[in-house]
């Protein structure tokens, strides 16, 4: 897989892209992300990319020409599979949508800023908007690595345990179960008795009905 960020403030990209998971994986051979400075595409001669909204709006917008070019010039490189802007009045994303995006080859992340994009460029060259939540951000380059992250980390190889990732919160509309780890007594707080059991089958479906229990609970809006 490739994706290929495009954004105003590429710094701010250093250090989510390069630890952890999304690191190994680049490393590995896994995914091939790269960070594209939007003002690499502008022609004018400080570099400008915004300028002031039609209608007198607050705040500055990004312009068609440096985000056209800048897509222009990947396409020209290769086939993506879709171009995506991080947008609050996007689509919000959630692990069905990491799901398939995991499954492509190519991803464009125009990362929005300031006032947001030209609406011309959602019109013309965007095919999908996708939002990590109902609140603004400065700009999208925080949407951007959560993205990155949660499409990743579900490529085979990504994460060492590949079953972890297939029972992680959501996968099945379900809030995982709780997790324990050593020492079995802390404090006088205990381990449920039947993750200590060894019995599979009985703490496989321990691990559902704490699941429902935990999604009805506290997500009811899933079911």
């Amino acid at each position: 897989m490739r994706i290929d960020i495009i954004t105003v403030l590429p710094e701010i990209l250093e250090s989510p892209l390069n630890y952890s998971i999304l690191k190994r994986a680049q490393e590995n051979g896994l995914v091939n992300i790269h960070v594209h400075n939007l003002r690499d595409y502008s022609l004018d001669k400080h570099h400008r990319v915004d300028d002031y909204p039609f209608g007198g709006q607050a705040g500055m917008v990004l312009q068609c020409e440096p985000v056209d070019r800048a897509i222009a010039f990947l396409k020209s490189q290769r086939t993506y599979d879709e171009v995506i802007y991080t947008s609050p009045d996007g689509e919000t994303l959630n692990q069905k949508i990491a799901n398939q995006l995991s499954l492509l080859q190519n991803l464009i992340i125009l990362c929005g800023h300031y006032k947001g994009i030209d609406y011309r460029i959602r019109e013309h060259l965007i095919t999908r908007e996708l939002s990590i939540g109902d609140y603004v951000l400065t700009g999208g380059e925080l949407a951007a690595a959560v993205l990155s992250d949660a499409i990743v980390r579900l490529i085979p190889g990504a994460i060492g345990d590949e079953q972890s990732a297939l029972s992680d919160s959501f996968q099945d509309n379900l809030l995982a179960p709780p997790v324990y780890t050593r020492p079995s007594d802390y404090k006088g707080w205990q381990v449920p008795e039947v993750l200590l059991s060894g019995h599979e089958a009985k703490i496989r479906e321990w691990e559902l009905q704490q699941s429902i229990e935990r999604t009805q609970r506290l997500r009811p809006d899933l079911g």
